[in-house]
């Protein structure tokens, strides 16, 4: 009890300060978790989300089972059409927006304040909920690592960036957290926000926090 409030602390102290990156803890792989058959069975779409915020190394977890370096440098745990692995994941709190470094295990500062509204939604229509939510992850396919922004190219990395929402969406079930895939969000504004260029499109995003009782 007394490592999940330090961790807590530290994680608000770190994201307050502003454009810092955050050094994440090793992900935990001897935690409790439900077995692959039971988190298919009982997942579900959560819209109704507590204040409770995740600790860090909660958040190091999901990262980790998102897209995080799997059994050596080269592979992460969702697979890629041809191993290019152009799915980045942006993690946006109430504190900043950061980009997970797979390999180094960090989150590396791209925005501060609270930039959530953007995954809420657009002008046109909002999901407020996601306002509730503690941390939304976004999937952005990067054409760039592709070498193309053809047809087959735009398909693969929808399909890749499914597979990540899936790793979520199933991670979060197995270890008693709560998500919903979501396809709603401001791209022109996350756009804006992030800098990325016309060949690097966000396309899926999961709020993730504790179910509201």
């Amino acid at each position: 009890m007394k490592k999940a409030i330090f961790s807590m602390a530290a994680l608000a102290t770190m994201t307050m300060a502003g454009a810092q990156d955050i050094s994440l803890p090793a992900p935990d792989f001897g935690q409790q978790s439900t077995s692959t058959i039971e988190a298919l069975r009982t997942r579900h779409s959560v819209r109704s989300f507590s204040s409770e915020e995740l600790t860090e190394q909660q958040l190091s977890n999901l990262c980790w089972a998102a897209c995080g370096q799997s059994r050596d440098a080269q592979h992460i745990t969702a697979p890629t059409a041809m191993n290019k692995q152009e799915i980045r994941l942006f993690v946006f709190t109430k504190n900043g927006v950061f980009e997970y470094d797979a390999k180094g295990n960090k989150l590396v500062s791209k925005a501060e304040g609270d930039q959530r509204s953007l995954i809420a939604g657009g002008k046109q229509f909002k999901q407020d909920f996601v306002m509730d939510c503690p941390v939304s992850l976004l999937m952005v396919i990067d054409f760039e690592k592709f070498g193309s922004q053809d047809s087959h190219a735009q398909m693969m990395g929808c399909v890749d960036a499914g597979i990540v929402s899936e790793n979520i969406n199933l991670y979060c079930q197995s270890v008693g957290l709560a998500t919903v895939p979501r396809a709603t969000h401001d791209t022109d504004g996350i756009k804006a926000l992030l800098k990325l260029t016309d060949k690097q499109l966000p396309i899926l995003n999961n709020p993730v926090g504790f179910e509201k009782k």
